[in-house]
This record gives C-alpha cells, sequence and structure tokens, in this order.
C-alpha cells in the first residue's frame, strides 16, 4: 500500500507477468512515485506558497539536516553491496557530492550554510539535539532498509530524485520570491541539486531497468521507491504536527514577521 492506503498498481494480471519492456517499466516507476512524491505534502504546499512561519522554515532545515547526513551513509551500503568496480566508482560520487572532496566542501557544508542562511547556529543543527524523533527514525529507517535490501532494490529507492530537480526549482523560486530575509547566496545547494539529482536519478535508472530482468524484480524496484516516497512522506507529517498542528508560530508567516520588523 502507497501512501494514503493508495495500492500500487500492478502493471500484469497475477496469472501473466512477463518482464515488462524498459519504456513501461520507467513510465510505472514514474506513476507510482509522482502520485506519492513529498512535493504534494500540504507542509511543501505552505512552504512554497510563503504560508510558513520563520520558526517552521528553520525547523524544516534543521529536521532535514539530519536526512541529509544519513543520505552519504545509505550509499556507502550501497557501494558496499556491488561487485562492480564500474558500478563502485560511479556510485562513490554521490558520497562525496555530499561529503565533499575536503572539509567544508559539498552538499552537507551548503546545507549547513542554508541553516546559517535562516538564521539558524550551525553548532545546533549539525549536534542532532533538536531533531523530532519521528523525523529520526524516518530516516535512519531508510538507512536500514538500504542496508538490508539487494542492491537493486537499494538503487530503485533512490530514485526519488527522478523527480528532486522540479522540486528544487520550485523551492528556490518560492524561497526567493515569499522569504526574502533568506540570504540568497545560502540557497546554492538547492540550485546545485537541479543539475546533480538529473543526473544521478538518470545513472540510477539506467542500473534499474538493465538489472530488473523480471516482472517481479521490476514490482520490487516500484515497491522499494514506494517505500522511499513513504518515509520522505512521514518526515513532513511529523514536522506538521509538531510545528503547524500544534499551533507554532502560525499568526504569522515569515514574510509578514519580517516585514512588520522593518516597518517599527
Amino acid at each position: 500500500m502507497g501512501r494514503n492506503g493508495d495500492p500500487i498498481v500492478m502493471m500484469k494480471e497475477d496469472h501473466h507477468r512477463d518482464r515488462l519492456s524498459k519504456e513501461a517499466f520507467i513510465e510505472w516507476l514514474k506513476r507510482e512515485g509522482s502520485r506519492r512524491y513529498h512535493d504534494r505534502h500540504p507542509f511543501h504546499e505552505l512552504m512554497h506558497n510563503g504560508q510558513l512561519t520563520e520558526t517552521q522554515l528553520q525547523q524544516w532545515v534543521l529536521n532535514r539536516y539530519y536526512y541529509q547526513t544519513r543520505i552519504p551513509i545509505k550509499d556507502a551500503f550501497i557501494v558496499a553491496k556491488s561487485e562492480d568496480p564500474t558500478f563502485r566508482r560511479m556510485w562513490l560520487r554521490r558520497i562525496r557530492d555530499h561529503d565533499g572532496e575536503q572539509e567544508g566542501g559539498g552538499g552537507l557544508a551548503l546545507w549547513v550554510e542554508l541553516a546559517r542562511g535562516v538564521g539558524l547556529d550551525a553548532d545546533e543543527v549539525r549536534n542532532f539535539r533538536n531533531v523530532l524523533p519521528g523525523v529520526r527514525l524516518a530516516c535512519d529507517e531508510y538507512v536500514r532498509f538500504v542496508r538490508e535490501a539487494p542492491l537493486l532494490e537499494a538503487v530503485a529507492s533512490s530514485l526519488t530524485e527522478l523527480f528532486a530537480p522540479s522540486l528544487m526549482a520550485r523551492r528556490l523560486e518560492a524561497w526567493k520570491r515569499h522569504y526574502p530575509w533568506v540570504r540568497q547566496e545560502s540557497l546554492e545547494y538547492f540550485q546545485r541539486r537541479i543539475s546533480r539529482a538529473t543526473l544521478d536519478s538518470n545513472q540510477a535508472v539506467e542500473f534499474v531497468v538493465r538489472q530488473a530482468t523480471t516482472y517481479a524484480l521490476q514490482e520490487g524496484c516500484v515497491r522499494a521507491l514506494v517505500k522511499k516516497t513513504d518515509i520522505l512522506w512521514t518526515m513532513l507529517d511529523h514536522l506538521s504536527m509538531a510545528y503547524i498542528e500544534a499551533g507554532s508560530g502560525r499568526k504569522q508567516t515569515a514574510h509578514d514577521s519580517h516585514h512588520n520588523q522593518a516597518s517599527v
């Protein structure tokens, strides 16, 4: 079952399951992933419409950093599963992209700059003390899934990146429009991920299509992708419960708050 109990749409009847064509398989992955992707979550809708408060935006950045730090860890598990040096070299680039070639480089460092840009203390973000327990559990579940899954399904779970470039572009535009108090130079992570996620997803799709040689393997890939979308959605559920449904800071949006301060 997918998000909100939405079942996975099977491509074949139980009695006749031939391997799907490349085109049909990719279409299946995209359909099942896109209708569950977290760009549809109410928290993101509030974000993109400029309706989050400063506190809510900050807490999204703080909690999301924990997820960011899990990415190179799950990628290391994927690398360790492969016997193919060519694949390992390709996938190792993802770890370098996040951890950087040296201290202070890479996506994690850019996310810390984003945290500074929204007014957070970098050390507070890095120490994880204020990460919501539910967010932590969801992120750790992603790492556990990748650690225990076969290589093919572990790679397939990363295919949420198929939908990331459009989300990053929308987010970048929304933040510039609705949250002008955020330092513009701190938004580099979003800009960089538009091209990087495109490259990453293309490589992952190529691998998954080539290695999923039976319908059962293709179905396993779809289920792995759905698992990942559920994890991303669950993270936003916990943020919503803690900072929106609980009424934290809902009297003013972040834009209104800074506008009022500037008018004093």
